[in-house]
């Protein structure tokens, strides 16, 4: 396929790079491989990938440092691959900007769908910001004008529940955290408020989800954060 996307795998253990890079194949996509941290940056400077699979404990420097290294010149979706689950580990490696975490063990169905949520990530936002107006099934954000609309019902927000629509849309797909949602909502001043965003995430829910118990746009990340599914 001249046109597969193209994915660079950044992992030090040789079975799991063989085991993605078989699968992947399989799928389509054209696999590069990188053993080290250093090796990857290089990778993804040459290879110009349409998405990049990271491993946090590699050899030679931290994957955060991969992360911090690519995203100086790069936008391109960063899925993290790694044994470590802590909820810190998550935090620290999204908000260098990675746009997404999954921990190993790990279904490579589950894999395969949050790399096509990160490439739909990569792509959408540029139609978004031409046409200013975002919409995923029955809902629908104008951005210049302001208006959120639900089954073509205009659904009225107070301002901060607008703002914090706003954040999500402007990085739809993207798992973003609390400190990150909280600085763009609130101010600095409060990252550590998390009770406010659990507050106003679910007014956000009541107006905007058919059953916000099972919520299908606004989807909560357990201990990191929330993702607006796209």
């Amino acid at each position: 396929m001249t046109n597969a996307p193209v994915i660079i795998v950044i992992e030090d253990d040789p079975p799991i790079r063989r085991f993605l890079r078989t699968g992947l194949s399989t799928q389509g996509f054209t696999v590069f491989e990188a053993d080290t941290g250093k090796q990857g940056i290089i990778e993804a400077e040459v290879r110009k990938p349409d998405l990049v699979i990271l491993d946090l404990g590699l050899p030679d420097m931290e994957g955060v440092e991969v992360i911090k290294a690519i995203r100086t010149w790069s936008a391109i979706p960063i899925i993290i691959l790694s044994a470590r689950s802590s909820e810190q580990h998550k935090i620290d490696a999204l908000d260098a900007g990675a746009d997404d975490y999954l921990t190993k063990p790990f279904g490579f169905g589950e894999l395969l769908a949050r790399i096509r949520v990160a490439l739909r990530h990569a792509i959408r936002p540029m139609e978004h910001i031409q046409a200013d107006i975002f919409a995923t099934a029955n809902l629908k954000v104008d951005l210049h004008n302001r208006v959120v609309t639900l089954d073509d019902e205009e659904v009225h927000l107070t301002p901060i529940q607008y703002r914090l629509l706003v954040v999500l849309v402007k990085q739809a797909g993207r798992v973003l955290t609390h400190q990150h949602i909280l600085k763009e909502v609130w101010g600095p001043s409060y990252q550590e408020n998390a009770h406010y965003l659990r507050i106003y995430m679910s007014q956000l829910r009541q107006k905007l989800e058919a059953d916000p118990t099972q919520p299908k746009f606004l989807l909560t990340e357990s201990g990191v954060g929330y993702r607006l599914k796209i």
